[in-house]
């Protein structure tokens, strides 16, 4: 490949348009090119060397509109670092002037008075109202999820939160989300971890605090996802997708030994127990503690 090429694609962060292709290229070229997948349609009259990734796609309808297009939804969470659902389109904001048109990958919204940022050279819609917006297209243990991510982020707070909420009053699901702003905590840390929390919160069981340190009877300290310290009663949310290798089991298993001995008791959760059978889980727990107050 010619290096005029190469740097036509680098100008434009990895794409290029038919006109700009064919001053260095015949059409038959280029349709050579497509065929043995050197090039990539990106966007009809934009191409790209490689298969279009989110990058690339966003690079495209920049070329395409002539300015950068804002990023919104879990594409600007992806931006932001605190996305938790996998969510293969992009999400944009129609451009002033311009009519874009939802295709496969590609979803454009309308969202005036969305605030916009420059992050890392890329328009994005604020991030504390991206948070609020996409924790009300989730059903709501997932809303709290990215609500704890975004703080986790610390690309907001929880008064950016709650002044987003405001800001999109009347917006569906967003009386939920506006409760659930008041339970977000910057300290989970993965997404199950907080619908399990919500699942003990709305069982009444609040007495806990999150990723409590314990320093065990040979000085090592360990930190357990909640820990009830009354009952002196650790709860761990078990992530088997966590567990790659016997050294992980074993780093677990020791752990536990290491609590116990400790004076600790522990009781383990799992995605079923969370999500399947949370009365269970509920009833549990409440066994565990009475058990251990006893």
């Amino acid at each position: 490949m010619n290096t005029q090429l190469r740097a036509l694609f680098a100008a434009h962060n990895g794409v290029a348009n038919f006109r700009s292709l064919n001053a260095l290229l015949t059409r038959r070229e280029i349709r050579r090119m497509l065929r043995s997948r050197q090039l990539t349609k990106v966007l009809p009259g934009i191409y790209a060397l490689a298969p279009p990734d989110t990058r690339l796609l966003l690079s495209a309808l920049d070329l395409l509109c002539g300015k950068p297009v804002v990023a919104c939804m879990s594409t600007a969470a992806v931006v932001f670092g605190f996305n938790i659902e996998d969510v293969a389109d992009v999400h944009v904001l129609n451009p002033d002037g311009h009519r874009l048109r939802a295709r496969p990958g590609l979803a454009v919204h309308r969202r005036d008075g969305a605030p916009v940022i420059v992050f890392y050279g890329r328009p994005v819609t604020e991030p504390a109202w991206t948070a609020v917006e996409v924790a009300c297209s989730l059903p709501r243990p997932r809303a709290l999820a990215t609500l704890d991510a975004a703080l986790r982020s610390t690309t907001c707070d929880r008064a950016s939160l709650e002044a987003a909420a405001d800001a999109q009053h009347g917006r569906r699901g967003i009386a939920v989300v506006r409760d659930l702003i008041a339970l977000a905590s910057p300290l989970a840390e993965s997404p199950m971890e907080s619908e399990g929390r919500l699942v003990m919160i709305d069982g009444g069981i609040t007495d806990f605090v999150e990723q409590y340190e314990v320093i065990d009877r040979d000085g090592r300290l360990w930190r357990v996802d909640f820990a009830v310290l009354a009952a002196k009663s650790a709860i761990e949310y078990d992530g088997f997708d966590y567990h790659k290798s016997p050294a992980d089991l074993a780093h677990d298993r020791e752990k536990d030994n290491a609590l116990r001995e400790a004076g600790w008791t522990v009781l383990h959760l799992t995605a079923d127990d969370v999500r399947r059978h949370p009365e269970v889980m509920l009833r549990r727990i409440r066994r565990h503690l009475v058990g251990t107050a006893a």
